[in-house]
């Protein structure tokens, strides 16, 4: 009988210890793991890291840019590198996400970027940004930007 409980117990412990084990390396939930990009990307933007900074977007990636033709991947980071190689004028980003919507391997966020230009006299211009973009879930579990349409904030 003593022998037959402690074969329970280290089943049991076992079990438990596996199920730890699952916890710990479970992945963020969508939701978690696209705020955490878009901030990750503003962050590496702001630093000027430019090894990483486009790693949120997909190679599949179309977007809408106010008013001009649509542009793909390769358009985006030639332009992102460009703005980040410039010393002058600076932008920085700021941002402020207003809802994640998540559904199976898709989501969409609205959010509005905040951008910074300052000039090399030292005058700063601030602007909103509106955005709606549309995340996929890679197959190595990140979510990436594979849509996005983006146009200023216009004051009423």
């Amino acid at each position: 009988m003593l022998v037959r409980f402690k074969l329970l117990v280290a089943v049991v412990l076992v079990a438990f210890a596996a199920l730890a084990a699952v916890d710990l390396r479970a992945e963020p939930d969508p939701e978690t793991a696209i705020r955490a990009a878009l901030e990750q990307w503003r962050q590496d933007f702001n630093a000027r890291k430019a090894e990483h900074i486009c790693d949120l977007f997909a190679p599949e990636l179309l977007y809408d840019f106010q008013g001009l033709p649509e542009q793909n991947y390769a358009l985006l980071c030639d332009r992102l590198h460009k703005a980040m190689a410039s010393e002058t004028p600076n932008i920085t980003y700021g941002l402020r996400i207003k809802e994640v919507i998540v559904s199976g391997d898709l989501a969409v966020v609205r959010l509005t970027w905040i951008s910074t230009v300052t000039a090399a006299d030292g005058t700063s211009e601030i602007d909103d940004e509106q955005g709606l973009d549309v995340f996929a879930k890679q197959p190595g579990g990140t979510w990436k930007i594979i849509r996005y349409i983006a146009y200023p904030e216009r004051p009423e």
